[in-house]
């Protein structure tokens, strides 16, 4: 065992009883366990930890000698537990992760902090009355290993991926005309033979990979499909009729991405005004983020799951996104920065493929830019910023609408709130109505019509940045005694 052992007597001379500052040595890792004591006659709750955290892609310590509210306590006898824990994970633990030991005192009080690397060799074993157990980190808790986990763990270990694994299926049984013409339409170059053993979509004895089989046309794969709803409200039990649209689709990933952005855009709507120049358009999804939801849900999705598909569902307020599995590295997505994902990825081939015709990033940002498609629509407020969310096994992202009127600050999503005008009105009508007070009350401030219009000054200030642009608006005077000068103001005085 790969175990390295020191004792380190801390500086800062804390008091008897203090509170152990757990973030101070977590490091890269959230996941720990805490043991008021090392149980040597029942061991097997801190064995599972070890085993779970071996099998995780990103570790984890357990803290001897400190009680679940962080109190240290110490351990009476640290040199012997330290061994003791050594010698019991030698003959329970098969096979033995790589560890690090660390005695640490505290004010007279040592406790003992084993650190848990991710294992090289997966999956890690608790040999336990005879039985093999591997164990697995679900949020706080260490459970046993599914089948599918299982099948996981040992493609881990092997350094292969699901999708790079061979099928029965031969080369001359199928054809990849969908795949061609695509790469010939994004690359600008021909698809050729060779790069589907290159790609690795073929095996060197010309057997398809899963990869291959999810991009070679028709339908190879049962659980290559995608359900998708247009649903009549907020929920799905909204109204007399539930659902307005609802199709099933199988077939390959390239034709699954198709008719799933069909779908979407059939099923949204997109407003639009004249400006002097030209057109601006004010999408309920921009397209790109609705493109870059789906293609993460196809390629980042858990492949092992038979009979499961991809689901979009789209309400009066929102469109939701689900594809079984959860982050690869076995972390929940709320709980982590958007910005700064890093790039694993269950399904790497899938992945590559669609990376080398631009249908994603190499670098793992897809979330990034579905947030950053969002900020730079005109009509974007901080309070419709894309969700993300996952449980060990489930995926979810869910875009805002950004022309539904019951969107507000402070408020769920999916609850018609706006009572007011700035709520109601769609942003070219807003801007009408702005021209209507102006040329009533040329003295009227954007502060004031924020506060009409219950939107921030920032959104205000835009308008009128627009409304000048256009030429139907005019700031005449200083900036404490001008004036707004509305262009035709005539028509908006009644008789």
């Amino acid at each position: 065992m790969n175990t390295k052992c020191s004792i380190i007597k801390l500086e800062n001379q804390m008091k008897e009883g203090s509170l152990l500052e757990l973030h101070d040595y977590l490091g890269e890792t959230n996941s720990y366990d805490k043991k008021e004591k090392v149980e040597r006659r029942k061991p097997k709750s801190w064995l599972k930890s070890i085993s779970a955290f071996a099998n995780s892609r990103s570790g984890g310590k357990i803290f001897f000698g400190v009680k679940e509210d962080n109190t240290i306590v110490g351990l009476d006898d640290f040199q012997g537990d330290s061994e003791f824990i050594s010698e019991t994970i030698k003959t329970r633990i098969e096979a033995i992760p790589e560890l690090d030991m660390e005695i640490k005192e505290f004010g007279g009080k040592p406790i003992l902090l084993l650190t848990v690397f991710p294992g090289r060799n997966t999956p890690y074993f608790l040999v336990d009355s005879g039985s093999r157990t591997a164990y697995m980190r679900v949020g706080n808790q260490s459970v046993p290993a599914s089948n599918m986990d299982l099948v996981n763990l040992s493609l881990q270990g092997q350094k292969r991926s699901y999708d790079s694994l061979s099928t029965g299926k031969r080369l001359e049984d199928v054809s990849f005309r969908e795949l061609r013409l695509e790469y010939q339409d994004r690359v600008g170059k021909p698809f050729e033979e060779s790069n589907l053993k290159s790609f690795g979509l073929v095996d060197e004895d010309g057997v398809l990979t899963i990869a291959g089989t999810l991009f070679a046309d028709g339908h190879q794969v049962y659980q290559s499909r995608v359900f998708c709803t247009r649903w009549n409200g907020l929920d799905k039990t909204h109204g007399r009729m539930e659902a307005l649209d609802d199709q099933e689709f199988e077939g390959n990933l390239l034709y699954l991405l198709s008719v799933s952005l069909d779908f979407v855009k059939r099923n949204s709507k997109k407003m639009w005004r004249k400006d002097s120049v030209y057109r601006v358009e004010y999408p309920e999804y921009p397209e790109r983020a609705v493109q870059e939801v789906i293609v993460n849900a196809l390629i980042h999705r858990d492949y092992t799951v038979i009979g499961s598909e991809v689901h979009i569902d789209i309400y009066d307020d929102r469109l939701e996104v689900y594809s079984p599995g959860g982050m690869y590295d076995g972390t929940f997505i709320q709980d982590e920065n958007p910005y700064n994902i890093a790039s694993t990825r269950r399904n790497p081939v899938l992945a590559d493929v669609f990376a080398r015709m631009d249908l994603m990033e190499r670098r793992g940002s897809g979330l990034k830019n579905i947030i950053e498609d969002y900020k730079f629509q005109e009509n974007y407020k901080e309070e419709l910023k894309p969700e993300f969310r996952s449980t060990e096994t489930k995926f979810f992202a869910v875009l805002k609408n950004l022309n539904y009127v019951g969107h507000d600050v402070g408020h769920d999503v999916g609850h018609d709130v706006g009572h007011d005008v700035g709520q109601k009105l769609h942003p070219n009508d807003r801007r009408d109505k702005i021209l209507e007070l102006m040329a009533k009350n040329p003295d009227i401030s954007a502060l004031k019509l924020s506060q009409i219009f219950n939107l921030s000054i920032r959104t205000i200030e835009r308008d009128l940045a627009l409304l000048t642009e256009a030429g139907n608006i005019e700031y005449v005077g200083s900036s404490m005694d001008g004036k707004w000068k509305v262009k035709d103001s005539d028509k908006y005085h009644s008789d």
